[in-house]
């Protein structure tokens, strides 16, 4: 009886310490489910959650009737992240094993530090961009050891410092703390001598990146630089780009991809990605190639382009790189202590690149590539060269739209960048485009438009004559200058037709000579001469004739042996300008922008004129009459153009390039009475410019005999 009291109070302790148990317990499970819930569901989530970039397809290129001219096929990408090791896993041991697998299995992986151990430790900054000697010098920057060095350097040269923008003041090399000081250092000045006399040696380096980078002793110096070219990678990504994982590898294929998946390779991942697949050979310097970004700077990071983003490098490709680029999604998954995913909590779906529709036509390309080609294959087997280039351009009358342009000799798309080094050093220089970026002396092919400016600008008239003994002299001359006509017989009578027609240099002398340099280069610039032509694809705006001192030059510019050049889509652009009757428009090479589906227009091409040239109705038919007459009726390519399926219009050119060596250039229109089209050739070393009426008149009749297959098909069907 005496002890029930006591079992009572035991029991009510307990019950009260129960009760006090369970109230902390729902305080705490209050506090977490309902005061903190956000903050704890969100740490879960990051805990247990990864998020990843989902790329987006570019965009596809196809010609004007829908053609596909580049499309993509799906690849895979190797990756490196740090932060998929698992806990205690060493990354410099999951690095070696990656890299060891890759140089085993020939795959390349990316590795832009430029220390080398080839017996010795060196430099190799040299072979380096401006933009990677700029990320060298961020990681130089960061490491203490080199930014003390190069700090104390740049004290000692100030000269390196940039100079301070508007506004800003300048730093006092003296007071300023070494990381603003290098900040300020004008990192293109960074070379091999500045890295020496700075003191920061190879060796130096080597041995300073071995500490930071906590690298074992048990490695060797081999398997240290493997080590190190990765770690900096990772590295100059977390300066720059705050992105931890970088691109090893890409286009790594199926059987690697396996090694990795059974290899247990930590932080190594596989992503799929994608490549340009090319549904053509030819229009390799209008479609231009892609690559990674070689100057990433904090412009690209600000428009959302991470450092081993694919972009345009050339041509349509870089030209039209806002449109083509897509826009990448974002997945949030979860992942295991594996790294494997169990999960999708969240996705943002990407947003495939747009369809560029070009301007060009890829039957009317083709042909007007194989063509060329087949004439420069002919003559350097005749004379025996292996370096002779050409070049050709076919724009659509009264539009600016270019249906085709070619230079020859070219290069293959899909295999472009194995083949580089030898594209780059060959004496052809294929990777040229000559159609747009080399400037050639027009010769006679400036003739019609030196007609148009004698005939508007009033120094003649369409009946009056000139006479020619075969020879034209400076009238006044303090010096003897008589400069013979190609024909030393002389034409007699010519009109400003009859000149053209027979491309009698006399009178055309003498219709510069009345003009003079300034009139004639106002109405050369009117007609797109020495002008840029507005192609998006970057061009040689060539150059007028100037005259030298002490002489007048205008003579002689009025034929085109002056020191004037012009590109061959220049040349082209100015016939069709011509024969418009004066409407300048630009060549370009869009036609339109649409949607990935084909559902909707985003853009179109320009097809306002530049300007206006007023070209008299007497006027323009004095000039195409003078070319019709060189392809008909006797006229110097009369024999070739007999196989034009319509009537034409034309000027053949022969420009001296010094000795005995000349350019053949050769102007056309067609058809005579309703001008659809204007042509241009180029060929190098070539005996005169008549050699290219065959090349031409196969142009313009594949441009008509072609298929128009554009009005046949489905609506938003592209053809295969």
């Amino acid at each position: 009886m005496n002890q029930r009291p006591s079992q009572l109070t035991r029991f009510r302790v307990m019950a009260a310490m129960a009760l006090v148990v369970l109230a902390i317990y729902l305080v705490v499970l209050f506090n977490t489910q309902v005061v903190h819930h956000e903050e704890y569901l969100a740490k879960s989530i990051q805990t247990i959650t990864r998020m990843e970039n989902v790329e987006a397809s570019r965009g596809i290129i196809t010609d004007r009737s829908g053609r596909t001219l580049v499309t993509n096929q799906s690849t895979y990408s190797l990756t490196f992240d740090a932060s998929l090791l698992k806990p205690g896993e060493n990354q410099n041991d999951a690095i070696l094993r990656l890299v060891t697998l890759c140089r085993d299995q020939g795959v390349a992986w990316e590795d832009n530090l430029p220390l080398s151990l080839d017996g010795v430790a060196h430099f190799t900054v040299d072979t380096l961009t401006d933009t990677q000697k700029s990320r060298f010098f961020s990681y130089l920057r960061d490491l203490k050891p080199t930014r003390e060095l190069l700090a104390a350097y740049v004290r000692q040269h100030p000269e390196l410092l940039k100079a301070p923008k508007e506004g800003e003041t300048a730093l006092d090399p003296a007071t300023a703390k070494d990381t603003e000081l290098l900040k300020q250092t004008n990192s293109a000045a960074l070379t091999n001598s500045l890295l020496l006399n700075a003191g920061v040696t190879p060796a130096k380096l080597f041995d300073w990146m071995w500490e930071d980078m906590k690298l074992s002793d048990d490695y060797s110096d081999s398997d240290a630089r493997l080590i190190l070219g990765v770690r900096y990678e990772l590295k100059l990504r977390k300066l720059g780009a705050n992105n931890n994982a970088y691109v090893l590898a890409q286009n790594v294929d199926v059987a690697f991809c396996s090694l990795i998946s059974d290899g247990q390779f930590q932080g190594a991942k596989i992503i799929r990605s994608s490549a340009r697949q090319y549904a053509t050979t030819y229009a390799a310097h209008i479609l231009g190639t892609v690559g990674r970004i070689p100057d990433y700077t904090d412009e690209w990071e600000d428009r959302g382009y991470l450092m081993d983003d694919t972009i345009g490098l050339s041509g349509a490709e870089a030209a039209f790189e806002d449109y083509l680029r897509g826009t990448d999604g974002k997945r949030m998954i979860s992942v295991n202590s594996d790294g494997k995913i169990t999960g999708e909590y969240y996705s943002v779906e990407p947003r495939s690149g747009y369809t560029v529709e070009l301007t060009v036509d890829l039957k009317l390309q083709q042909a007007v590539e194989d063509t060329l080609a087949a004439k420069v294959a002919q003559l350097n087997q005749k004379d025996h060269l292996d370096s002779r280039g050409a070049a050709a351009a076919v724009v659509k009358v009264g539009t600016g739209e270019i249906l085709a342009l070619a230079s020859c000799p070219s290069y293959d798309l899909s295999t472009w960048r194995k083949d580089f080094a030898e594209l780059r050093d060959d004496p052809a220089k294929p990777l040229t485009n000559r159609a747009t970026n080399s400037p050639y002396a027009p010769g006679s092919t400036l003739k019609p438009a030196t007609a148009v400016a004698a005939l508007e600008s009033g120094v003649t008239t369409t009946t009056e004559t000139i006479f020619d003994p075969g020879y034209w002299k400076y009238p006044s001359a303090t010096w003897e200058n008589n400069t013979n006509c190609w024909k030393r017989s002389g034409h007699g009578k010519m009109n400003v037709t009859s000149a053209i027609t027979n491309s009698c240099n006399t009178y055309f002398m003498e219709m510069g000579y009345r003009m003079g340099l300034d009139t004639l280069n106002e109405y050369y610039s009117a007609l797109g001469l020495g002008e840029p032509t507005g192609i998006e694809v970057g061009e040689s705006t060539g150059r007028q004739a100037v005259n030298e001192s002490g002489q007048d030059q205008a003579p002689w510019a009025a034929f085109g042996q002056a020191n004037q050049e012009y590109t061959p889509l220049q040349l082209a652009n100015y016939i069709a300008t011509l024969v418009s009757g004066g409407k300048h428009y630009p060549a370009h090479l869009l036609k339109t922008v649409k949607s990935y589906d084909n559902s909707e227009i985003i853009a179109t091409g320009d097809t306002e004129p530049l300007n206006t040239l007023n070209i008299s109705d007497s006027t323009l038919q004095a000039v195409k009459k003078g070319m019709l007459g060189y392809t008909t009726n006797g006229g110097s390519v009369a024999g070739p153009f007999q196989n034009c399926v319509v009537s034409a219009g034309a000027k053949t050119g022969t420009a001296q390039i010094g000795g005995s060596m000349k350019n053949g250039v050769f102007v056309a229109f067609a058809p005579y009475d309703e001008p659809e089209i204007a042509v241009a050739l180029v060929l190098e070393k070539a005996d005169a410019g008549a050699v290219l009426a065959t090349t031409a008149v196969d142009i313009i009749n594949a441009y008509f005999d072609r298929e128009d297959t554009a009005s046949i098909l489905p609506e938003n069907q592209l053809i295969p």
